[in-house]
């Protein structure tokens, strides 16, 4: 079945500008020096390479950078800036697709995991990340902590972000775990509007998966700059390593 790109064109060509704090060298910085400590002179695979967000400040660090994205629009939207000819991208569902070669590092970031809506799709992704790396080699993973506790009793829409230009609303659907992010807009006078499914996935699910594929857990964080990770986190930065 072909899998659905929500990031088709219209997002794709407005991605930086609608998410300006993503690219903020408050949130890249700490993310890349994290990641280049981590592959330590070894290549890095990105799933879900997007704009190049990450990719691309990572590569000028001298790590060598490949990519898997299943949105081309995406992709050329990368593609069109300056040193992306350094970076090798294969277009591809990154729950299943393999490149050439070994890495030292496999990264997904900015709950990305979250894309892969059916569990299998998440155990499979490990599995083909552990195909992937080196021994000896970690995986990465950025995402969110659900937030069904902060959800108010019998309630199952919680508003997530509100500015005058963007309101968020996340729908969770408990009993498939499943939550629906909800985007409203007002640009130029203009209304739009971007709705897409994410299955949200715990901590205690994502290391049984990493198990699964012969990796262990080697840290958690609750965030780029290796704060605490404790039951107040609202996001978790967690690293696998793949054993010999």
């Amino acid at each position: 079945m072909t899998k659905k790109n929500y990031f088709d064109e219209r997002i794709a060509k407005t991605y930086d500008t609608r998410w300006p704090e993503l690219f903020d060298p408050s949130v890249v910085d700490p993310c890349v020096n994290f990641l280049a400590e981590l592959a330590a002179g070894g290549a890095a695979l990105e799933l879900g390479i997007g704009t190049g967000r990450i990719a691309l400040p990572l590569s000028r660090r001298g790590v060598r950078v490949h990519g898997i994205d299943l949105s081309r629009e995406m992709v050329a939207e990368m593609q069109s800036k300056a040193s992306a000819a350094d970076i090798a991208v294969t277009i591809g569902d990154f729950a299943t697709t393999r490149v050439d070669g070994s890495f030292k590092l496999a990264y997904l970031l900015r709950n990305t995991i979250t894309n892969l809506t059916t569990q299998d799709e998440q155990v499979e992704c490990f599995r083909t990340v552990a195909a992937h790396l080196e021994a000896g080699g970690c995986f990465v993973i950025e995402v969110f902590i659900p937030e069904l506790q902060r959800l108010p009793p019998g309630e199952t829409v919680r508003a997530f972000s509100t500015t005058s230009t963007h309101l968020v609303f996340d729908e969770y659907d408990v009993a498939a775990q499943i939550h629906y992010s909800h985007h409203y807009w007002v640009t130029g006078g203009r209304f739009e509007f971007f709705s897409a499914p994410f299955r949200y996935v715990w901590p205690s699910e994502l290391d049984l998966m990493a198990r699964l594929a012969g990796m262990k857990l080697r840290q958690r964080w609750g965030g780029w700059e290796r704060e605490p990770f404790t039951a107040e986190s609202r996001t978790h930065v967690s690293v696998w390593e793949k054993t010999p």
